[in-house]
């Protein structure tokens, strides 16, 4: 008996029916595929080898419970040009409150900053992305840069070195409790972060800075290294196998379950490399700081990491982001910054300044996961009633009558037998 692939192109997904095509995921069972708990089992001959392409690349960024599509990318362009007309604007007023805070060594403190903070908030929209947001960033920052104030005379690349060693350390340790044991990233970096805590309260007050580096003259290089860094990062970001892959440890339906090999790996991965940067930020901080450095917790830092990531559009529940939103957030808060502290308002800490990027960004997150979800999503509403979400959004439970409609018709005769009057009557 032949096999109809149009059935397969239906639940596939197939855009000539509705919908866009989509992919079933490395761990998926080749030979039953199907929506949540309808699972329609594939004949021994399928013919899949004759499918195009196209119809295997896009169904699902996940092979159980994902949204068939493209994340939008209108709403993340809309809102950076946002962003760079704030940006703007308070550019405008800082320069109209003082004219020299743009131009020379007073513009390259403003940049070693952007540059620090845009290595926190590219590790923070890194672990963000992965589902397992960073937050020992701050302590991580503040060690580091505390060492690099006691071992600066020894040379800046020794120094760097150990702090890189160490941070990556801590952060495979980290991204192995993750993993291993499934838990929430904030929860395992919270640990490490009092674990850091640990090495800082060992400071009974400010440490002056050794060695002679000046990180100043190089200021427009360095933050111009980390914006490109930051902007590649993302642009990989929106290919749609990428996305998926990184994003894959945002949570499905239970979030305790576990979400594969790839999602362990990629995520591990991103836990990893967001410690190093966390510290070479730090090292930037304590170089650039013209007195002590002071022992501080370092949670304004992550509170101000993970609020610039936010407010660039990075999304709080993992995978949906930008481009350039990030690099923008991060240029936003530090021109603010300094304009905040020329008009004297010294009552806004970096504490308080980071509080309400968090909250500013944790509002960007509910347009985001409103506006850039794929169109073929539908709303959160209507969900539950599709049946084949692979790119045929509009599916209702109508569609399930079509489906029991094609069971062969049964004879009207053997249902009227168990009624029969005649029987009633002969029982009597």
């Amino acid at each position: 008996m032949g096999y109809d692939d149009s059935i397969y192109r239906r639940r596939a997904g197939d855009s000539t029916d509705a919908g866009q095509p989509g992919d079933y995921g490395d761990d998926y069972p080749p030979s039953d595929f199907g929506v949540g708990d309808l699972r329609v089992a594939e004949p021994a001959d399928t013919g899949r080898q004759g499918v195009p392409a196209a119809v295997l690349d896009d169904v699902f960024d996940d092979p159980h419970h994902g949204e068939p599509g493209r994340d939008r990318m209108a709403f993340h362009i809309v809102w950076e040009v946002v962003l760079l007309l704030a940006v703007g604007g308070v550019g405008y007023l800082l320069v109209q409150q003082d004219s020299a805070a743009l131009r020379g060594n007073a513009l390259e403190l403003l940049l070693v900053g952007a540059a620090a903070l845009g290595l926190l908030a590219a590790g923070a929209g890194m672990t963000l992305r992965a589902g397992a947001v960073n937050l020992a960033l701050g302590p991580v920052a503040v060690a580091a840069a505390l060492h690099f104030a006691e071992q600066g005379d020894r040379g800046i690349v020794p120094t760097l070195a150990q702090v890189t060693v160490a941070a990556l350390v801590l952060g495979l340790a980290t991204g192995l409790v993750v993993v291993v044991f499934h838990v929430p990233g904030w929860a395992a970096s919270l640990a490490a972060a009092a674990g850091t805590l640990v090495f800082i309260e060992r400071r009974p007050g400010p440490v002056d800075v050794q060695g002679g580096y000046d990180p100043t003259p190089h200021a427009l290089y360095l933050f111009v290294g980390v914006a490109v860094v930051a902007v590649v990062a993302a642009l990989l970001g929106t290919v749609k196998s990428v996305r998926r892959a990184v994003g894959r440890f945002r949570p499905v339906a239970d979030p305790a379950r576990r979400r594969g090999s790839l999602a362990a790996v990629l995520t591990a991965a991103a836990i990893t490399v967001s410690m190093p940067l966390a510290a070479g930020a730090g090292v930037l901080l304590a170089a650039a700081s013209e007195g002590p450095v002071a022992p501080t917790s370092g949670l304004e830092w992550t509170a101000l990491a993970v609020g610039a990531a936010l407010l660039g559009g990075t999304s709080a529940y993992g995978r949906r982001g930008g481009i350039f939103g990030t690099v923008l957030a991060v240029a936003l808060l530090v021109v603010g910054q300094r304009y905040l502290a020329e008009r004297g308002w010294e009552e806004v800490t970096t504490a308080a300044l980071g509080a309400g990027a968090v909250v500013a960004g944790l509002l960007v997150t509910r347009l985001v996961e409103t506006f850039a979800r794929p169109k073929s999503a539908g709303t959160d509403d209507t969900a539950w009633q599709t049946t084949t979400p692979r790119g045929n959004s509009g599916s209702t439970l109508g569609d399930r009558a079509d489906s029991w409609s094609s069971l062969p018709a049964q004879p009207t005769e053997s249902r009227s037998v168990g009624w029969d009057t005649e029987r009633w009557n002969n029982d009597r």
